[in-house]
């Protein structure tokens, strides 16, 4: 597969970490240090050894795994860390693993003494199409999605599939959403050609397709000032849902579950106020429910659920804005809507 250029980094896909051997080999870097969770390290660091072909001296930083650990706590024991390894501002973190430590990752290292730089290795569906593409670093507040964060580009994104094979089937289904996510905002024609695939096997093509089209965006608009917004697509909802969920649930939800739910209510919201036809509301609701398990969003939760929307980080003037279809493949952005057309999405996907 090719290698795309992202704002002045490159995203290498099936490469065997050549570009990265070359890197480390060629004495830019003081030392190396390898952020990983207590899962990655034990399966995919094996992987990654064995890819890169005796990789060398390296520290390996390993954390709790889980969207409830990312945040400053655990933070601040990393960079207490990387003083106690002596880390200068010439060390290089690897972030070998999901969003959370791709998130998390790059914002330690962006932050410790003023910026260090970072590379980013996804191992999860959902990381590779998402998270660890576009510069975005962040931890969560208060259950508030990356509520503290910075936008900094990694020096390098490497994709390999050969991670996928270690990921159960749910963690699979949650990056798929992302992907479906990308054609319902984008490319109509790549919406379609998803529903024929099977998320437990996502082919290369595709996921290069998925970060083909987040690339195109954040090239455009790096900062989210206006068309890199369409992206979140699905996650006002989504991200409040998967927040009460995290807070509330004994099994909470993956966050593709969590924005699978959001796509559906706020397409049901897309009919009012940006145009979105009801046939296709009706196509994306059956499609979202042929794979993702129904969640009861229980009546007691909605005044919950409007207040973490309304902490949602694209909120402007104390106004909740949605991005929202105006038909399968086009998206738009800064859309206000109402708290009762909110509800009434809720209600929606209560009652499919």
């Amino acid at each position: 597969m090719e290698t795309l250029t992202s704002a002045g980094h490159s995203v290498y896909f099936e490469s065997n970490f050549e570009a990265l051997k070359t890197l480390v080999e060629s004495g830019t870097y003081s030392k190396v240090f390898i952020l990983a969770d207590e899962n990655t390290s034990e399966i995919c660091l094996p992987v990654f050894q064995s890819l890169m072909d005796d990789f060398g001296d390296f520290d390996l930083i390993e954390t709790s795994a889980g969207e409830e650990n990312k945040n400053i706590d655990f933070c601040i024991g990393i960079w207490k860390t990387l003083l106690d390894f002596e880390a200068d501002r010439k060390s290089l973190m690897i972030n070998l693993g999901g969003g959370v430590i791709t998130d998390m990752g790059g914002f330690i290292a962006s932050t410790y003494k003023r910026g260090i730089d970072f590379i980013n290795v996804p191992t999860t569906l959902l990381s590779q199409v998402d998270a660890s593409i576009g510069g975005k670093t962040g931890i969560d507040i208060d259950n508030v999605k990356n509520m503290v964060g910075t936008f900094t580009l990694p020096q390098m994104v490497f994709i390999e599939t050969e991670f996928l094979k270690t990921l159960p089937q749910r963690e699979l289904l949650s990056g798929f959403a992302e992907m479906i996510k990308h054609g319902l905002i984008y490319d109509k024609a790549y919406y379609e050609k998803l529903k024929t695939t099977s998320y437990l096997m996502p082919a290369a093509e595709d996921i290069y397709r998925s970060v083909e089209i987040k690339n195109e965006v954040v090239t455009i608009d790096p900062h989210e000032k206006n068309l890199r917004k369409i992206l979140n697509f699905g996650h006002t909802i989504g991200h409040a849902i998967e927040g009460y969920s995290l807070a509330n649930d004994e099994n909470p939800l993956t966050h593709g579950e969590a924005i699978a739910i959001g796509f559906i209510c706020e397409a049901a919201l897309s009919i009012k106020n940006s145009g979105l036809a009801k046939e296709e509301l009706k196509d994306i609701s059956s499609y979202i429910l042929s794979l993702y398990p129904k969640y009861d969003i229980k009546q007691e939760s909605f005044d919950a659920l409007l207040e973490l929307m309304k902490s949602d980080k694209k909120n402007e003037d104390g106004n909740i804005l949605f991005s929202l279809l105006e038909t399968t493949g086009k998206c738009t952005f800064n859309c206000r809507v109402s708290t009762t057309d909110i509800l009434s999405s809720l209600d929606y996907y209560n009652s499919l």
